[in-house]
């Protein structure tokens, strides 16, 4: 491990990357959105934490799971056809075979790295205000989705956070969220509401279009639904990070 990268083996073989994300307050939401879903925008402050370098793929998957439910196979393409319950089995498996507490990102947590934390240049995309640059979509994709990392990264060295598939949070939905943390001022690692019937997926995916593909843009889905552009990503608290 060096400052910004974390490589961890698994008991199968395959490893894990994840990439350093120092905290910070940043924006969250923009008011000027057009969907209400995405506003207002409102104070954020973010402890550390580490999170994928990329989706969790389907090698990674099928070593933690003995299976592979995705409909476009390739051991480096992202896992998909998966839920968001799906993921937590995965989780649950995935920690005790490493003794880590690996876990989804929170929203708050996924749009501060998606927009580049610290060294965020402001960029739409994660990583450029050129889609094909940085995420398959539905004009560059060929319908399916591609290999983990063959595009640019953004500027925390992150890969395939807009397009590909879609990535589950941790969260919950609330229409009233937003507007709940704009009133309260700068919230301290928002954890999303208490309960809910929807959690949230971020990102975009390789038959989305651009403006899904967006760092602020949020999709809602049972937790228990799957589909074939539908996907994750691994956080890990940096405090774990050395056990």
């Amino acid at each position: 491990m060096d400052n910004d990268n974390l490589i961890i083996q698994l008991p199968s073989g395959p490893v894990i990357e994840l990439r350093y994300v120092q905290g910070g307050k940043f924006m969250m939401g923009d008011d000027n959105a057009k969907d209400d879903n995405e506003k207002p925008a409102h104070p954020v402050r973010l402890s550390d934490f580490y999170l994928g370098k990329f989706p969790v793929t389907q090698e990674v998957w099928q070593a933690v799971m003995n299976n592979n439910p995705s409909s476009f196979k390739g051991e480096h393409r992202p896992v998909e056809t998966v839920s968001w319950e799906d993921a937590q089995e995965f989780l649950a498996r995935l920690n005790q075979q490493t003794g880590r507490v690996f876990r989804l990102p929170t929203e708050a947590e996924w749009e501060y790295a998606a927009q580049g934390g610290r060294h965020s240049e402001g960029y739409i995309y994660a990583g450029s205000d050129r889609l094909k640059q940085v995420g398959w979509y539905e004009k560059n994709s060929g319908d399916e989705t591609h290999e983990v990392g063959l595009l640019y990264d953004n500027e925390l060295g992150l890969y395939d956070m807009s397009g590909n598939v879609w990535e589950w949070c941790q969260d919950w939905f609330s229409k009233e969220y937003y507007v709940a943390c704009h009133q309260q001022g700068t919230v301290d690692n928002p954890q999303g509401p208490d309960t809910g019937s929807h959690r949230v997926l971020r990102g975009g995916s390789w038959l989305s279009y651009p403006v899904d593909c967006r760092s602020i843009d949020r999709l809602i889905s049972p937790p228990e639904y799957r589909d074939h552009d539908l996907g994750f990503r691994l956080a890990l608290p940096s405090q774990s990070a050395g056990s």
